[in-house]
């Protein structure tokens, strides 16, 4: 059988980390290493005892919760970070952070028991690497946070059909869908994986299995043609990235 997941739970409200503790002591795979209440105690107890994995809170006094994250990737083992947090402001700084989820409050059972998966897959897939420099593990992004009505969602990066820049905002398009997210393009051009996505033109990247085709007018412009019927400008800078697709760069 394998060990469970060692958690640390950091929250400045007593009531929050008692809920906690009982949610987690109901679950099979899981025990809890520690308990502390602000970011400064968190880092000592994270360094002395190890944890597999975090649930954080964000909104505390002195040190919060993603300055905490911040702190704990430079470890040489640092945790899984699930943040449960009352508020969904802070959603993009998740993000950056690489936050493995973000559970809002009041937490339910259920929720929690998915954010323990995740954090379980994420142990997983980082195997023997767990105890390697985080230079050594997966480097490209492999998932985005988003706003809905009712909280937040998570998409798997391989989900995303493409992406598109709208002003200061990058719109990402699944299906009939799309979300906007607070990030730039280059940005984004750096850490998707190259081996799945392509950028197509200063405002458009798109993902490498969604080009059903590529067709030249009568101007000579060159269009990615989608699965989904539409059709991407290549722009010019771009044109060796399209071409590179039929491997003809």
């Amino acid at each position: 059988m394998a060990d469970p997941i060692k958690f640390l739970i950091v929250d400045d409200e007593p009531l929050a980390v008692e809920r906690l503790q009982l949610l987690l002591a109901r679950m099979e795979g899981v025990a809890i290493a520690g308990t502390a209440s602000e970011g400064a105690a968190a880092l000592r107890l994270a360094e002395a005892l190890e944890p597999d994995a975090i649930l954080l809170d964000i909104a505390m006094p002195g040190m919060d919760g993603i300055d905490v994250a911040r702190a704990l990737s430079g470890f040489k083992r640092p945790p899984v970070v699930i943040f449960v947090t009352a508020f969904d402001t802070f959603a993009v700084a998740a993000f950056d952070v690489e936050a493995v989820d973000y559970v809002m409050k009041p937490v339910a059972a259920e929720r929690l028991a998915r954010a323990v998966e995740r954090a379980r897959g994420r142990l997983e897939d980082w195997g023997q690497a767990q105890g390697a420099p985080p230079s050594e593990r997966p480097t490209h992004l492999e998932e985005f946070w988003v706003s809905e009505p009712r909280g937040l969602v998570r998409l798997a990066a391989t989900q995303v059909d493409r992406i598109s820049a709208e002003r200061d905002y990058m719109r990402l398009h699944v299906g009939r869908r799309s979300w906007l997210i607070n990030h730039t393009i280059g940005k984004l051009e750096d850490e998707l994986d190259p081996a799945l996505f392509v950028r197509l033109h200063r405002s458009a990247i798109v993902r490498r299995d969604f080009v059903s085709g590529l067709r030249r007018d009568d101007t000579g412009r060159w269009w990615a043609q989608l699965r989904d019927g539409e059709e991407q400008k290549v722009g010019r800078l771009y044109l060796h990235n399209a071409k590179g697709l039929a491997g003809k760069a």
